[in-house]
């Protein structure tokens, strides 16, 4: 649980003639630090030449000095219980608060802490989500509590934030360990805003034991990370296990495909390609983060998290359970204007169709855990440039027995990168299990 400062004040409704800054369904309190001119202002300034130009941030004098934790808490609190059409926008059709808003607000307030830390004389933008995981299953609508603050911070270019949802606790009280739902961490880096080269921020320093907990734990992801770029399938060709494991799917799926052989396809087995399905978008400017004229990474969020919601469950004709979100990378920046392309594939299921000799079964009974990941990429209208700008790596649990078959080198490799996520994912469930962390999924929840 996030290390906690003295209680000051926190922020509700505040009444006033003039509307509230409003973008695509993020909190009201969130958007008025996250916008700060209307963008047909900012569109004109920019056409007339009128628009500030960036200041680079050699020419400011910037405070390095080491900062502590409590300088970059924040809280907000969402009267979802007590506002019904605030509810509005963070329900679906079934009564359940949607993930993809929350996760929109929270990536709104990972922003907002960055810039506690490093103040405004650079860009902070969001480099990648670490992971995002359900503690546990929200059982009634309640107004939350969202917090965050650094905690991980060297002095180089890049910070993690630590972010949770809770249910909110009563005036003067605090959030107890039982009341967190929701945790995740994002990797945010600093930006010269002349040159949009890394610049160093100032160190953090820990201050009580729970704080040096957090930096450790900071220091440890960082290593994780570091450990699992150099290993990644773009980089080293697969092990020996894993070799052998994608001969013998090859070997299955030619049978499969045999009309010599007995060896015929499961009525539950579905090849990779056929569960893949796509969503074009133009990016609008109700969408955009405060520099204006880019969209924010929660929308991005937000989109490609009910993508992998529909193609769970367009396979699995149940509702999906959320489990986590996997280490989920931004590559490129989304203009507005931009179209945006995005592409869910289930991309590996416990239990497989073959098992390897390291798989571990995670999913219950009468249940399949499934990940599902996300391409994004984007296409200039002007000029018809078309890159890529992220990938996002969610694990569902669904209703019934699936197994999935890779047909392709690419679809294997892709296989075989959700079985690594998979397998990291058991891990972690294992060892919050055994300190009694894990979230108790018999309980219907709220939230999907």
């Amino acid at each position: 649980m996030l290390s906690q400062p003295p209680r000051t004040s926190q922020l509700r409704r505040a009444f006033s003639s003039h509307p509230a800054f409003r973008t695509d369904g993020v909190y009201r309190e969130l958007t008025a630090m996250r916008v700060r001119k209307p963008y047909i202002q900012a569109l004109r300034e920019r056409e007339e030449g009128k628009d500030e130009k960036p200041i680079s941030t050699e020419k400011v004098a910037r405070d390095l000095s080491p900062k502590s934790m409590k300088d970059s808490y924040h809280r907000v609190i969402l009267p979802l219980a007590r506002e019904p059409y605030l509810l509005d926008s963070y329900i679906n059709s079934s009564g359940h608060i949607r993930l993809g808003t929350l996760f929109m607000d929270l990536d709104a307030l990972a922003g907002v802490v960055s810039y506690k830390h490093t103040g405004e004389s650079v860009m902070t933008v969001t480099a990648a989500v670490d992971r995002i995981t359900i503690k546990r299953p929200l059982s009634t609508i309640c107004d939350l509590e969202l917090s965050g603050q650094v905690t991980f911070a060297t002095g180089r270019s890049s910070m993690e934030v630590s972010l949770q949802v809770a249910t909110a606790p009563k005036e003067g009280e605090e959030v107890k360990e039982e009341d967190v739902l929701v945790t995740c961490a994002f990797t945010m880096v600093s930006l010269d805003p002349a040159t949009k080269k890394p610049v160093a921020i100032a160190p953090l320093t820990a201050e009580t034991e729970e704080e040096k907990r957090l930096f450790n734990q900071g220091q440890e992801n960082y290593n994780m990370k570091k450990s699992l770029a150099k290993r990644a399938l773009l980089k080293q060709t697969p092990n020996d296990e894993e070799s052998d494991l994608i001969h013998a799917l090859w070997l299955r799926q030619l049978d499969y495909h045999d009309p010599n052989t007995p060896a015929r396809k499961p009525h539950n087995a579905l090849y990779m390609k056929s569960t893949s399905i796509q969503s074009v978008q133009l990016m609008q400017p109700q969408y955009r983060n405060r520099h204006n004229f880019m969209i924010f990474g929660g929308f991005l969020l937000k989109t490609t998290f009910e993508l992998a919601f529909t193609c769970a469950s367009s396979i699995s004709h149940s509702r999906p359970t959320f489990i986590a979100l996997d280490p989920s990378t931004f590559e490129n920046p989304v203009p507005v204007g931009s179209v945006l392309y995005l592409t869910a594939t289930v991309a590996y299921t416990d239990s497989p169709l073959i098992e390897g000799q390291d798989d571990v079964k995670a999913s219950p009974a009468g249940r399949t855990r499934i990940q599902v990941r996300v391409d994004s990429k984007i296409r200039n209208i002007e000029h018809g440039e078309t890159k890529p700008t992220g990938m996002f790596n969610y694990t569902f649990e669904v209703d019934g027995d699936l197994k999935i078959v890779p047909e392709t080198y690419s679809q294997f490799m892709v296989y075989l990168d959700a079985r690594r996520r998979a397998h990291h994912v058991a891990t972690l469930e294992h060892q919050n299990a055994v300190v009694g962390v894990g979230a108790d999924r018999s309980k219907e929840s709220v939230m999907e």
